[in-house]
């Protein structure tokens, strides 16, 4: 049963038509329809050049960048290049006011001076295969849900374990198609990453959280990494005697530029989309969640521009908090507005029209899918409340919320663990390494004006936005003792509270017995988080985890139903932050009546932008006089210098730092983010307007030569330009 229909979803996944640009292939599954369209755009190389399990492919040179982006190798010397955003927070960590790099750049002239990245991870995939009847191996229909997900859990473990025995890698088995489909991965994780070069955040941040998700773009988003491995060319812990890994591909540097129409696929990792909800769940996001949580991040940011343009060490200090709060506040507003242009909410009601039709004609069909609409909507109507709760605790308390009761909150670990009747010594001494470790990380970030203010706000609006059920246990404290006055309360806790002294907290931890813990119980901060806590864990999490086992039966089995629905339509699953390949074309845009956008910038676009008054527009005077003097190196056509361009690609987050190469697999451009008018591509994809951003490796290779004077980086590529002589390009392929 397992088997032949993992054999439908290939077959799904091989016919049928697909809109241009639309689509996050899984690489080893590039099948023959793919190849035609993808050739059909210009591409000039086979499936095996992409992905390959016995020889080194363009896939052995793609990598998740620390947690949440992705990289690629572009030399035999384990040189990395991401995006400036992705190493953003390791810059951070290297900067301060005396050497501000996040202003200034930083450009290493050795190896020697390279900087190491304590927790920076670059992960290759070494394997995939799929693994459907094996994770499913046991799974009967009478099964309830949490009996369904043990027995995959416990098939998974054995899986993954078996395919790492006795080698250093490591393995994941992942879901596709709403549990439908199981691949398992083998990875190769390396922990040694060292920042090569940075330009400043004048370049590689430019334009800021004004520009963010915005065409046209003038954004050198791009920085430089070094992967290195021991002796024998494997993982190894930070080590001077660490030498540059050497990888089994990496791409080829093209300086020949991008034109209208060009071939473009994007390798990367990118993170979650959600294609094939039903309306309820557009609802839910567009009417409810989203316009509450930009409410709250319009407070957060007001309250952090307020701080940072008066300081500039607090500047630095909140420059990643920042961009992080900035990020999904803008996205989620681009989303709206894109799914409200497609009229996304009918599209679905009519498809969902559609299939009760088609549902009703046919009563074995009926008798498999028949409530399953009725389901989704009983569901929704509670998940509405559920969803909304539980992003807005994560705001409060996570995502650059209040970050005082956060670190007070983080001590409930060890206050557990002294709970017990004989408390685990060693334990113990573990737990309090770590949180010493983490002081360390918030008190470097960390100013107490602001989190006041910060904490005064989030509390005033979780009073106004969140329903009465999800929030009095905090205000029947606030109304006890202080008759409601939010400012008076955080004043009080601010004033007691034992989480803003880092050295008492040091001390505590380093000498303090697990009785003397027990006065953290009491301190406001604790207790202020454990009653947010409470409501969390006792009121929504119970719930949201029971509605969402609910959604994600019905998941999948709506997946299975539209299969079948609509039998010529060729789905590909969606993104969980596995490899994936999608191509396109290089191609402007319209964006509204009258508004067409063409597919690059220029640096003359970022001297119109220039503002010395505005620190996301203030130009470096080195760029200025490299533009005044027309010294553009090689690197311009027909005297223009390009900086960006757009393509069609369907990109999400977790692409950040994707390579993106042209037809022949060279690298081109760096993906960095995607114009606002398609933000909506996660939910669904428009492709007039869904536009990936890439940084233009001809503004790269300008930035590294010209303004760094590194040209010694250069040396160490492949780089194609228009003079290349053919046996040469034909060697490098």
């Amino acid at each position: 049963m397992h088997k032949i229909f993992t054999v439908c979803f290939l077959l799904f996944l091989l016919s049928g038509p697909a809109r241009a640009g639309e689509g996050m292939w899984i690489p080893l599954l590039l099948g023959e329809l793919n190849l035609v369209e993808m050739q059909e755009k210009g591409f000039e190389l086979t499936a095996e050049d992409v992905y390959s399990v016995n020889a080194a492919s363009m896939k052995d040179a793609v990598v998740v960048f620390g947690g949440g982006c992705t990289g690629s190798l572009i030399s035999e010397e384990g040189l990395l290049i991401t995006n400036h955003h992705c190493g953003y927070s390791a810059i951070q960590r290297h900067s301060s006011v005396e050497h501000d790099y996040l202003t200034n750049g930083f450009w290493a002239m050795s190896r020697e001076e390279e900087l190491p990245n304590e927790g920076l991870k670059a992960t290759f995939l070494r394997s995939m295969e799929e693994v459907t009847a094996s994770v499913l191996k046991g799974v009967t229909s009478e099964m309830t849900e949490e009996q369904r997900r043990e027995v995959i859990a416990a098939n998974s473990v054995a899986l993954m374990e078996e395919a790492v025995a006795g080698t250093h890698f490591t393995a994941r088995v992942e879901s596709f198609f709403a549990g439908n489909q199981y691949f398992l991965f083998v990875n190769e994780v390396f922990d040694d990453v060292r920042l090569v070069g940075a330009p400043p955040s004048a370049i590689g941040k430019f334009g800021g959280d004004t520009d963010n998700w915005m065409w046209p773009r003038h954004t050198g988003d791009f920085a430089l990494f070094r992967v290195y491995a021991n002796e024998n060319n494997a993982p190894s812990a930070y080590a001077e005697t660490n030498v540059p890994y050497q990888p089994r591909h990496y791409f080829p540097v093209s300086s020949e530029g991008v034109k209208e129409g060009d071939f473009t696929m994007v390798f990367g990792y990118p993170g979650s989309t959600a294609q094939y909800v039903p309306s309820w769940h557009l609802q839910m996001l567009t009417e409810t969640v989203y316009p509450q949580l930009i409410r709250l991040r319009d407070e957060k940011l007001e309250v952090m521009r307020h701080h940072i343009e008066r300081d500039r060490a607090v500047r630095i200090q909140y420059a990643a908090k920042h961009a992080s709060v900035s990020n999904s506040w803008k996205r989620w507003r681009g989303e709206i507005r894109g799914l409200e242009i497609l009229d996304a909410v009918n599209k679905k009601q009519e498809q969902e029209a559609a299939f009760r039709r088609w549902l009703e004609s046919d009563a074995v069909m009926h008798a498999a899918y028949g409530s399953l609409l009725e389901q989704y909507a009983r569901v929704y109507a509670r998940m509405e409340t559920m969803q909304l709760g539980r992003d807005y605790l994560l705001e409060l308390i996570g995502r650059t919320g209040m970050e005082t009761l956060r670190l007070a909150g983080s001590f409930s670990p060890l206050l557990t663990m002294t709970d017990a009747s004989e408390p685990d010594k060693e334990a113990l001494k573990v737990e309090k390494e770590r949180l010493l470790l983490a002081l360390d990380a918030h008190f470097k970030d960390f100013y107490q004006p602001l989190d006041v203010e910060m904490t005064v706000v989030l509390l005033k609006r979780m009073r106004e936005d969140l329903p009465a059920e999800l929030q009095s246990d905090v205000f029947a404290l606030i109304d006890k003792k202080f008759g409601g006055d939010v400012d008076a309360f955080v004043s009080d806790l601010f004033q007691k509270t034992m989480f803003t002294d880092r050295a008492a907290l040091v001390e505590l931890l380093q000498d303090a017995s697990a009785k003397k813990l027990q006065v953290l119980r009491k301190d406001p901060s604790y207790r202020l988080y454990a009653r947010l806590s409470k409501i969390y864990h006792n009121q929504i999490v119970p719930e949201y985890s029971r509605l969402r086992a609910g959604l994600d039966s019905l998941d999948r089995h709506y997946m299975r139903a539209l299969q079948d629905f609509e039998p010529e339509r060729r789905f590909y699953p969606d993104a969980n932050f596995t490899l994936r390949v999608s191509y396109g074309q290089v191609r402007g845009y319209e964006a509204r009546d009258a508004v067409d956008f063409r597919y690059y910038t220029t640096i003359d676009g970022i001297m119109e932008k220039n503002n010395p008054e505005i620190y996301d527009y203030d130009v470096p005077a080195r760029l200025q006089d490299l533009y005044a003097q027309g010294d553009f190196g090689d690197y311009a056509r027909e005297g223009h210098l390009p900086v960006c361009f757009v393509a069609s690609n369907h990109t999400t987050g977790g692409n950040s730092g994707s390579p993106v190469v042209n037809s022949r697999g060279h690298l081109i451009g760096v993906n960095f983010d995607r114009a606002w008018e398609g933000v909506m591509s996660d939910l669904m994809f428009n492709p007039d307007q869904c536009r990936n951003i890439s940084v233009d490796m001809r503004y790269v290779l300008f930035i590294i030569d010209k303004f760094a004077g590194a040209a010694y980086l250069l040396e160490e590529m492949e780089i194609i330009g228009a003079g290349l002589p053919e046996e040469k390009e034909a060697a490098l392929l």
